[in-house]
């Protein structure tokens, strides 16, 4: 069965049971906490990432929109709960318990767009065993994709220092993660898509032109250009690294004029040959006609090309895979739960204690960014206890969920807006590409 939903973009789409984006361990701990008795004991979850990737110097939150949306519809209907009876995946009073699943509990968290560092608590959930332990998976996979696509496009929209970049790496991944992955890159920075999937459900803008088949399919350069200008008129981009370049732009200014809208180069050394299409623009009087490049760029490639009369950026591969970290490697810790099943039993902080580096911090933290005297960010600070007066106005997390209702709805925008404004209060350091720590400390109170 699908349900009819709402994107963060506003745009009606049809969204299928997210109920088996799971981990089958987390239906044998629920079946085995069902009968134990444990099941409804409250508990708190959160998400957060030990490390940056190597020498990265933020992380971006992205996907919480998503996650809403998963959340929304993680429900087991009639096909889903055929499938686990039949492969005896669970037993009949836990398939029973699943059949009126529906996440009741609370979820706070970073608002998407924010920045974050080695510990900070990005996402907390709260509610019962139960309830709680079936979303690890579904939360996991959106907020470690999208977060390490955001990370790459911020870098990448650093790089470009304000020229627009455009994402098309839709065939470089999987159709799906191509839509999210586009979602990620707008918050993160990219001005559009290729991908229409990604314009339609979250109200991207989208481009697009032509490939180097196009003009291949013709009798000759001029006669492709011809029809390309015919059809979409004059402010088109032409690809002008076909045959020979020199050749191609003078094609492209005497079939459009001086009106082209731009050209695109997809091969060779880019800096060098932007350098020279912009001079022969300029002597046959297109001074207006705006340079493209594409060919697996990635935020190094960008930045190298800072000097060069670039217009704007199209960046695929590198984009979608993270720019060589595809994972933030978030994970989802219970880090407290309560004595009992009872509804009134305190919690108490719980945390593995096992050597090897996978430790982490019992008890349900809340995190404020400590500003400098100058307002810049100086410290994300986490805790347990009541947060100090002076960090109370600068406390991070926000309510996403509520009793099961979601709260916190946005446009994607306005996440956009957030990454940009986060950006800004970071110390200028945060903005060097070169590798290093994360550009704040984690302080824990």
């Amino acid at each position: 069965m699908n349900r009819q939903g709402t994107s963060d973009g506003g745009l009606p789409v049809n969204v299928p049971s997210t109920a088996l984006f799971t981990d089958q361990y987390e239906l044998t701990m629920l079946q085995a906490a069902l009968r134990a008795g444990t099941a409804e004991r409250r508990c708190a979850f959160e998400v957060f990432a030990r490390r940056l990737p190597e020498g990265r110097r933020y992380g971006v939150v992205a996907g919480t929109g998503r996650v809403l949306d998963a959340v929304e519809n993680f429900h087991f209907d009639d096909r889903v709960l055929q499938y686990l009876r039949e492969r005896h995946i669970v037993d009949g009073p836990t398939l029973e318990w699943l059949a009126d699943y529906r996440f009741r509990g609370d979820i706070l968290g970073y608002p998407e767009g924010e920045v974050y560092f080695p510990g900070s608590p990005v996402m907390r959930v709260e509610g019962s065993f139960a309830e709680c332990v079936l979303l690890e998976t579904v939360i996991l996979s959106i907020l470690n994709h999208d977060s390490a696509v955001a990370a790459a496009a911020s870098r990448m929209a650093v790089a470009a220092g304000g020229r627009p970049l455009m994402e098309m790496g839709a065939r470089r991944t999987h159709e799906l993660s191509a839509v999210a992955a586009s979602r990620a890159a707008y918050l993160g920075g990219f001005a559009s898509t290729s991908d229409l999937a990604a314009g339609f459900r979250y109200d991207i803008p989208t481009v697009g032109t032509s490939a180097h088949s196009f003009t291949l399919l013709h009798d000759s350069e001029r006669d492709a250009f011809t029809a390309q200008v015919d059809s979409l008129g004059s402010g088109t981009t032409l690809l002008v690294d076909t045959y020979d370049v020199t050749e191609a732009v003078r094609s492209a200014v005497d079939i459009a004029g001086p009106e082209l809208g731009a050209v695109r180069i997809d091969s060779g050394d880019l800096l060098l040959l932007a350098h020279r299409v912009r001079q022969q623009l300029d002597e046959l009087g297109a001074t207006a006609t705006k340079i493209v490049v594409t060919s697996d760029l990635d935020e190094y490639a960008i930045a190298s090309l800072a000097a060069a009369p670039v217009d704007a950026y199209g960046v695929g591969t590198q984009l979608v895979t993270g720019s060589g970290h595809p994972t933030c490697a978030m994970v989802y810790k219970l880090v407290a739960r309560a004595t009992s099943a009872e509804r009134d039993a305190p919690l108490v902080p719980v945390a593995k204690r096992s050597m090897g580096g996978k430790t982490s911090a019992g008890g349900a933290k809340w995190a404020a960014r400590r500003p400098d005297e100058d307002g810049v960010a100086a410290a994300e600070v986490v805790g347990t206890g009541p947060v100090p007066e002076e960090l109370r106005e600068h406390r991070l997390q926000v309510p996403l969920v509520r009793g099961g209702e979601t709260v916190a709805r946005e446009p994607l925008d306005t996440a956009r807006e957030r990454h940009t404004q986060a950006l800004a209060g970071l110390p200028m350091s945060a903005m060097q590409l070169s590798r290093g720590e994360p550009v704040l400390p984690t302080e824990y109170a």
